[in-house]
């Protein structure tokens, strides 16, 4: 399976996946048209290792909420992640059993080459 977990009103999202030029193989999933599932979340977290792997801590409600001053969780960042989709950190690539999450120049070259 070939997929981008993106926001389609989010600039960086569009230039990333406007650079890697995914073609029709790879299926685009608009997180806040099309919300991330539960089963979908458990998939990309054993393939990144962790929820914490795939939390941003960019995301506006992650400092209005006080959730610096928090100790959290797996369970709560799967759970933050399912409630508000700002909180998955945005593009994640998916191909194959490989996982590419973030907006680094490196993890969106790796990206590139791996689909």
């Amino acid at each position: 399976m070939k997929k981008i977990y993106h926001l389609s009103t989010c600039s960086t999202c569009q230039r990333i996946i406007k650079d890697i030029n995914p073609g029709n193989e790879v299926k685009l999933q608009d997180i806040k048209a099309n919300k991330i599932t539960a089963q979908q979340i458990d998939e990309l977290k054993k393939m990144a290792g962790s929820y914490e792997a795939l939390f941003s801590r960019r995301a506006m409600k992650y400092k209005s909420m006080g959730l610096a001053q928090k100790n959290l969780s797996q369970d709560d960042y799967r759970q933050l992640i399912l409630d508000e989709y700002t909180f998955l950190k945005r593009p994640v690539v998916v191909s194959g059993d490989r996982i590419f999450v973030g907006n680094s120049k490196k993890t969106v070259e790796a990206a590139k080459q791996g689909l």
